[in-house]
């Protein structure tokens, strides 16, 4: 079992059940599918052997690392490996005679991203919300916005990194807080439009703001 401990999908838990599972950021083609950006389309694969399952680089562009080391040659995994994707995901390996806890435990076979949560086609710049088409489409500062907070990975974005990546040029010199603020509700509300029921976008105060997707 795979259980995804950073990133956009933490939380998130697969049962491996097929001979080969593909890591990667392309849907359609990645079984276990990041939405990170430093995630190459196929990045890494893990594979049934006799010995057990072996983790392999796929010439990835920003590595696959095991236990903090480079994966330059396929390795076999161990129970309580720790597999780091492109160094933005950690995914603990559970062998199978491992005893997981009783949380832990999948309920059915390879878990994918459900339907419900915010997800972004950055080549279409569009922006879907269980599954549904955002319409009309963000404002270009509100996208940026967004795709800013998201990208972070669940880290702290600063009003000062807020005013200098969405406002572009010299127009993000002295952005008020109360311009920042005012762009982030519009942001919630367009985002309530679709799901009401969920904060996406957190205020920590005296730091800035915190994303953090849903999926069940």
């Amino acid at each position: 079992m795979l259980i995804i401990e950073s990133g956009q999908l933490a939380g998130q838990r697969w049962l491996i059940d097929s001979d080969v599972v593909i890591i990667g950021r392309e849907v359609g083609v990645a079984d276990l599918m990041l939405p990170e950006r430093q995630v190459s389309r196929r990045h890494a694969k893990i594979e049934r052997t006799p010995e057990g399952f072996v983790l392999t680089d796929l010439n990835s562009k920003n590595g696959t690392f095991l236990n903090g080391k480079p994966v330059k040659e396929p390795r076999l995994l161990q129970d309580g490996d720790e597999i780091q994707i492109a160094l933005c995901v950690r995914i603990a390996f559970v062998g199978s005679d491992a005893t997981a806890p009783i949380s832990a435990r999948p309920t059915s076979k390879i878990m994918r991203p459900t339907t419900r949560g915010i997800r972004v086609d950055k080549g279409r710049r569009c922006v879907y919300i269980a599954e549904q088409e955002l319409q009309p489409p963000l404002s270009p500062q509100q996208y940026r916005l967004l795709e800013l907070l998201m990208d972070a990975n669940g880290c702290v974005v600063s009003r000062q990194d807020i005013a200098e990546q969405v406002w572009e040029g010299d127009s993000a010199y002295g952005v008020s807080e109360q311009a920042i603020d005012a762009l982030v509700r519009r942001l919630r509300e367009r985002i309530a439009e679709y799901d009401p029921d969920h904060e996406y976008i957190v205020t920590m105060r005296g730091h800035g703001f915190r994303f953090e997707n849903r999926y069940e």
